[in-house]
């Protein structure tokens, strides 16, 4: 080559180069480009989908509490937007106590042209009030019909007529990588879409369902919404992010629409949520637990506690059983146990496989019914989770008491924000609070009220049989 390109100038000098360069050169053949792929337009998806979704605004009235404390960084920043400054409860009382003050903002949409909505049960929990608006500005009063907590599923029902409503998609088709769409109302924005991708199907978060997870920007406000695949189909409604700093950080979930669908289907008609139940409190089975036994393979349900008298105690359900099957369905994670029981008919006579000694058995169970925490009625007046903690507390009842063997302790019916950062959840009993023995919600709330919100408090908690402490830091 370099002889080559050294005697190239004498050709070009000759005239010589360019024929003899083409003379030798073989046939270049053009290479294919591969088709390019176009972007996709949600334009038509949206002018098509969108006026089925509608907006939620809901109140929940806040009576004046006397022992109540107002922060008064938090009566500064009221004012400076205009808005309502709680006062202090005193011995006039009269009508303001009674107005609806505190507020909320999700989105939901229509599945049923007759006025049903559904949304996110978080959305419309503790409202006294319920308001939809719907694309054209038209507003109605809505009526809940049901809220199922465990699936964070809610049905609405507004006396319309002739209403645009969503269609349902096929959540078994949707594919990881697939774009999606989200329509709601982030922020109060009415009307507001984003789009982005499957990032998981079945992604277990703790949750009753496995959600679907994706990289659409969800934010306060989009709770409720619809998740749209490019048919313009709902495949989920956009329940919860993942976030350190309150805001969209690339990881949001959605709820299955099928799964919503079934319980949405069961409000509508009763109001409630029956699920099966067998009284045992699952694990993960490891790997080195699986060798360990001698278990073919690590799946399945580890069984940590039979509650005595259950279900599952009768059946002959011991503490080490390895729960494999339940009903003909593989359970593969100890998180499948809750679901597949959950979705079993209470009564029903089921057979579960199970792994004991180094072999696998059958035992034959009858389903019970697995019963909600009751929470008592608070007073009227009684804001239920007026605190910096995030915790909405309700009274332990009688026999959940005793079979704790407790003489106090108040049930958390809800863990937001610090509470849930702390590893506190929904069926938690705290005993204590700060060393004061938590004894009722009216007691234990007022409680939280007069702690000093610059510092840690320490609780004891009661999870099953199990008690431990947990430091939580008030948000601010």
């Amino acid at each position: 080559m370099r002889n080559l390109f050294a005697f190239l100038p004498g050709l070009a000098a000759a005239g010589l180069l360019t024929g003899a360069l083409w003379a030798a050169a073989p046939a270049v053949q053009a290479q294919p480009q591969p088709p390019s792929v176009a972007l996709p337009d949600f334009s038509e998806l949206v002018e098509r989908v969108g006026p089925a979704v509608v907006n939620i605004r809901t109140a929940e009235r806040v009576r004046a509490n006397p022992s109540a404390e107002i922060d008064p960084q938090m009566q500064e920043f009221l004012r400076r937007f205009g808005l309502p400054v709680p006062r202090r409860g005193g011995p006039r009382g009269g009508d303001d106590d009674e107005a609806p003050q505190r507020r909320g903002v999700g989105s939901g949409f229509v599945v049923s042209a007759e006025g049903v909505v559904l949304t996110n049960a978080h959305v419309v929990d503790g409202a006294d009030e319920v308001t939809v608006t719907l694309v054209d500005k038209r507003e109605f009063k809505a009526r809940v019909l049901g809220t199922d907590r465990r699936t964070d599923v809610a049905v609405l029902k507004i006396d319309a007529s002739g209403l645009p409503t969503v269609k349902i998609g096929d959540v078994g088709a949707l594919k990881v990588g697939a774009w999606v769409v989200a329509i709601g109302s982030p922020f109060g924005f009415d009307n507001t879409v984003t789009a982005g991708i499957v990032s998981a199907k079945s992604r277990d978060t703790g949750d009753f369902l496995p959600l679907i997870q994706t990289d659409v920007a969800i934010n306060p406000g989009n709770s409720g919404g619809p998740l749209l695949n490019l048919k313009g189909e709902v495949v989920g409604i956009n329940s919860q992010i993942y976030s350190q700093s309150g805001g969209f950080m690339g990881i949001s979930f959605a709820i299955p629409i099928d799964e919503a669908m079934r319980v949405a289907t069961e409000l509508r008609a009763t109001g409630r949520v029956v699920r099966g139940r067998i009284g045992v409190q699952p694990d993960v089975v490891t790997k080195e637990v699986a060798e360990a036994i001698k278990l073919p393979k690590a799946q399945g349900a580890l069984i940590r506690r039979v509650e005595p008298g259950s279900p599952a105690e009768k059946a002959g359900v011991e503490g080490g059983d390895v729960i494999t099957k339940f009903d003909g369905k593989t359970v593969e994670r100890f998180t499948d146990l809750a679901r597949i029981v959950g979705a079993t008919k209470p009564g029903t006579k089921a057979t579960m496989q199970i792994f004991r000694n180094g072999s696998f058995r059958d035992l034959s169970v009858v389903v019970g019914e697995l019963r909600e925490p009751a929470s008592a009625a608070s007073e009227p007046g009684e804001p239920k989770a007026a605190n910096a903690f995030g915790l909405t507390l309700g009274d332990l009842p009688a026999d959940q008491r005793k079979a704790l063997k407790l003489r106090g302790g108040v049930l958390v019916e809800r863990a937001d924000g610090p509470a849930a950062r702390a590893g506190l959840r929904s069926g938690d009993v705290i005993v204590s609070i700060d060393n004061t023995d938590a004894i009722s919600a009216k007691q234990a709330t007022a409680l939280l009220g007069k702690l000093d919100k610059a510092k840690v408090v320490s609780m004891v908690v009661r999870r099953e049989e199990q008690s431990s402490i947990v430091l939580v830091r008030p948000g601010k």
